[in-house]
């Protein structure tokens, strides 16, 4: 059983961070599951940036800085670029506003998609901004919302269980929270162990009360959303990383 800190807590990594790419500039980190990229609570040290800070103490010591440039959510796992001085997080972060940064995911999701490619253009919102919701963070499709655009194309379908899911990879030309998962879901195809956007929301009011318990293994069948950041791309760079263990070891599936 994972360890808790909070009701709700997971923080019990299945595999380490790991370092994809490193220069003088920036470096790209595979982050694993549940870990957070910033401390929500001011003595809170389990998280990405507490660990790359100590990992660059000696370049923090020499005027550098931590300055992580794309965010992902404590369950989704994969590449994360980092900066490492004032310039460099300057020069991504003006790249990440103009879209000069392709992003990749990949999803294990319910259900065989109908098609092999296929786009959602749906505008999203805080739930909670237009009708009552027991989740504050929360998302939804509505016309009055951001614009938001994914691209998904079916890479494997599967059988598990004598269930199907299928492999997908996603494209977001857009980067509004939980995006990919909406969108899915929104498609009929929600994330595997999605405990917000999955056939139950009380999953995740459950998961906080209680923690991670059988019960709640048996609904979601996973313990974490299967949601992998596996690639980052500029004009300069392309940083790829293959489906996670936890999450390969799950589907069968291995996936570059």
């Amino acid at each position: 059983m994972p360890r808790a800190d909070l009701p709700g807590e997971i923080l019990e990594l299945p595999y380490p961070p790991r370092i994809v790419a490193e220069t003088d500039d920036f470096l790209v980190v595979d982050k694993p599951p549940f870990l957070r990229i910033h401390p929500s609570k001011p003595d809170q040290t389990d998280t990405l940036w507490n660990e790359l800070r100590a990992l660059l103490a000696y370049e923090i010591a020499n005027g550098g800085q931590v300055s992580i440039i794309n965010r992902l959510d404590r369950e989704t796992s994969g590449l994360v670029l980092v900066a490492k001085h004032r310039a460099a997080a300057k020069k991504f972060s003006q790249l990440m506003e103009r879209r000069g940064i392709g992003k990749e995911y990949l999803a294990l999701a319910f259900g065989w998609p109908a098609q092999d490619e296929w786009s959602v253009d749906a505008p999203l919102l805080r739930q909670g901004d237009i009708r009552p919701s027991k989740i504050y963070l929360k998302q939804c499709v509505h016309p009055d919302g951001s614009t938001a655009l994914t691209r998904f194309r079916v890479e494997q379908r599967f059988e598990k269980d004598g269930a199907k899911f299928s492999l997908i990879r996603a494209f977001p030309e857009t980067g509004r929270m939980h995006q990919i998962r909406i969108h899915l879901a929104h498609s009929g195809h929600p994330v595997v162990g999605d405990k917000i956007y999955g056939a139950d929301e009380t999953c995740y009011l459950d998961f906080i009360e209680t923690g991670w318990i059988p019960a709640l293994a048996k609904r979601l069948l996973l313990a974490r959303h299967a949601l992998h950041s596996c690639a980052l791309i500029t004009d300069e760079h392309e940083w790829r990383t293959a489906l996670p263990p936890d999450l390969a070891e799950w589907s069968g599936l291995a996936v570059a």
